[in-house]
């Protein structure tokens, strides 16, 4: 085994502390990762927050450098700038994973942290570390141009979004609105609005107007006057809906057009559909989570084209603490990064 320095919890503790985390000896396709930079998602948050007492290192939207290879490896050389998001590992064989969505792996792919190793049956632990091994397949070259620590949140907040707006074919003539405008929100406007659509934020406060505006945003509609939806009903090819806490699906689905699509990535627990909003219209309800290896790829590139990363506030590691307790009030616009080089 190997040693490296994070942020880590054990036991009954709802906070991390500095401490050792061991990572495993590299397998001939592994590659080790220097983590520079970790973003902070709100399933860190509820991770922290709701732990059964086995040990956590959160951390799933990272970038880094490539420090050591394994002796099979042949896309990766020590000094590569890499990404690397919340899956590091799938059975491969399944339908799925054929098809390049290893996000859906009929075996549960291999979380970042949290996850079961396919090969030990150890617990994957996160990169609110220094150091993390992995697969080399699943990581990701980070393209020139984009800043690593605004390009992290990519790899778990931007893939979320990306992948429902590229299956719904958004680009030039759709009109997209994005309901709420944080981590999620804000990067599904800046995706729409990069990829060429009519792009609109749904929000219940007036106070994020401008953001939106600063973001690409075309419109703004305050959700909470009753004027404003009704004045965009039946307005909208996609809607997608990044709101995180329990919330009626129907007024966004009747913001919808004929053939509408209302993609729900925020909220992922049980939710109650009027048929009759479905029915007149014929809209549909999807969702979508993380995103496969050929997608994510496909979405670098296109940030990197297009100068699409996460507005982001970065803060020291030692600081996660305070980082998970203001995000719990929401109070960053819109993603925090974790700086690891003070773990050296």
């Amino acid at each position: 085994m190997r040693t490296t320095t994070g942020w880590r919890a054990d036991g009954s503790a709802t906070a991390l502390r500095r401490a050792f985390v061991e990572r495993r000896d590299l397998r001939p396709d592994d590659i080790a990762v220097r983590v520079d930079h970790c973003g902070v998602c709100h399933t860190d948050l509820h991770a922290v927050r709701n732990r059964d007492g086995g040990p956590l290192v959160p951390g799933h939207e990272f970038t880094g450098v490539v420090t050591e290879t394994g002796s099979e490896v042949t896309r990766f050389a020590p000094g590569d700038p890499v990404a690397v998001g919340n899956i590091v590992d799938s059975c491969g064989g399944c339908a799925m994973c054929r098809a390049g969505q290893e996000n859906f792996c009929h075996e549960f792919p291999t979380l970042t942290y949290g996850g079961t190793d396919r090969l030990d049956g150890s617990t994957t632990l996160g990169a609110y570390a220094r150091e993390y091994v992995l697969r080399d397949r699943f990581a990701h070259r980070l393209p020139a141009g984009l800043d690593p620590a605004a390009a992290a949140p990519l790899l778990c907040a931007g893939i979320t979004v990306w992948e429902p707006l590229r299956s719904l074919d958004v680009g030039p003539g759709s009109r997209v609105a994005v309901a709420g405008l944080g981590g999620l929100g804000h990067l599904a406007v800046k995706l729409a609005v990069a990829l060429g659509a009519e792009t609109t934020v749904l929000s219940r406060s007036a106070d994020k107007a401008d953001d939106a505006g600063r973001l690409g945003a075309h419109d703004f509609v305050v959700t909470s006057d009753p004027a404003r939806p009704a004045d965009a009903r039946e307005r909208f090819d996609v809607v997608v809906d990044t709101i995180s806490v329990p919330h009626e699906l129907g007024p966004y689905l009747r913001l919808l057009a004929m053939d509408g699509t209302l993609s729900q990535v925020g909220y992922l627990g049980p939710v109650t559909v009027d048929t009759m909003d479905l029915l007149v219209g014929r809209k549909k309800l999807t969702s979508a989570g993380s995103g496969g290896l050929p997608a994510t790829e496909a979405m670098l590139e296109f940030c990197a084209e297009h100068g699409v990363t996460a507005d982001i506030e970065l803060l020291p590691s030692a600081r996660v603490n305070e980082a998970l307790d203001r995000l719990e009030r929401n109070d960053v616009r819109y993603r925090f990064v974790l700086d690891l080089s003070d773990l050296d």
